[in-house]
């Protein structure tokens, strides 16, 4: 475990890492209840679509572009759910397939040669400084957003109709925290990549719900399971040579929702057993 500190790689990524499931849990939960949860999948593939452009314009650091890209579809996927007939997974599914379709197309003229499978799977050693940085910012904005108005969005994620109708603003709540979304979605790609991140927003919130109720401790519960998932998956990989960062985090991910489901299903059998 001490070696894994000795590389310089592998603690920006380990730091990056434990940030970005922090925020990830904390958006997840919400995300969840307000059975927006696919979002994330949709954002991960617009993001693949600007990074194929930003590959193919040869630029230095991608996430430049892809950044305020990923932060637009978001916007524009709240407006699209919020203002028309369409619904949020149908919403949703139009534009990741459509900005997954757009990156590879472009990614494949011109002879481009570009790594796909580090856009698509993530890259462990792809992780800089502006990840870091972006990554410290970000987990600083979603912290405080839940600490200073933990009242506020539970009541936009348990009835929205209610919280607007007592003068909370949800459009800008909702706004935030897609683009905050937007920004985990961005940084967490480069390290669990387009076909996974949207894992790490889903499993920690569902795997707590199956033992869980009262949402504080829904929330609480999530990021120690994206902590745990993240800093196992990263130690894993490290200590076995050619398994992939991403998949190892989110196979601990399904694992432990499992063990969750598991407890959840005993409980439940002997509860029921206890009345009787």
């Amino acid at each position: 475990m001490l070696e894994l500190f000795m590389h310089p790689f592998m603690i920006k990524a380990l730091i990056v890492g434990v940030l970005i499931a922090v925020c990830c849990a904390l958006l997840g939960v919400v995300l969840v209840l307000k059975q927006y949860s696919m979002i994330g999948d949709g954002l991960s593939h617009v993001g693949f679509g600007a990074l194929s452009v930003a590959a193919v314009l040869n630029l230095s650091t991608p996430i430049y572009l892809s950044l305020p890209v990923v932060m637009v579809a978001a916007f524009f996927l709240l407006r699209i759910t919020e203002t028309s007939k369409v619904s949020a997974d149908a919403a949703i599914a139009v534009i990741s397939s459509s900005a997954l379709a757009i990156g590879v197309f472009i990614a494949s003229i011109n002879g481009t040669n570009i790594n796909l499978q580090q856009y698509m799977f993530g890259s462990i050693l792809s992780v800089g400084e502006s990840d870091l940085v972006i990554s410290i910012v970000l987990s600083v904005f979603v912290i405080a957003m839940y600490f200073l108005f933990y009242n506020k969005i539970f009541a936009i994620t348990f009835d929205e109709d209610f919280a607007r109708a007592t003068g909370i603003r949800t459009g800008v709540y909702n706004t935030v925290i897609s683009l905050l979304t937007a920004i985990t979605i961005v940084v967490g790609m480069r390290m669990l990549g387009t076909m996974l991140i949207s894992a790490l927003i889903i499993f920690p919130a569902l795997t707590s719900m199956r033992l869980y109720r009262r949402f504080f401790t829904v929330i609480i519960s999530s990021v120690v399971i994206s902590v745990f998932c993240v800093v196992a998956g990263l130690f894993t990989s490290f200590t076995v040579s050619d398994i992939p960062v991403g998949a190892t985090i989110v196979l601990f991910n399904l694992a432990v929702f499992l063990v969750f489901a598991v407890i959840a299903f005993v409980k439940n059998l002997l509860s029921k057993k206890i009345r009787k």
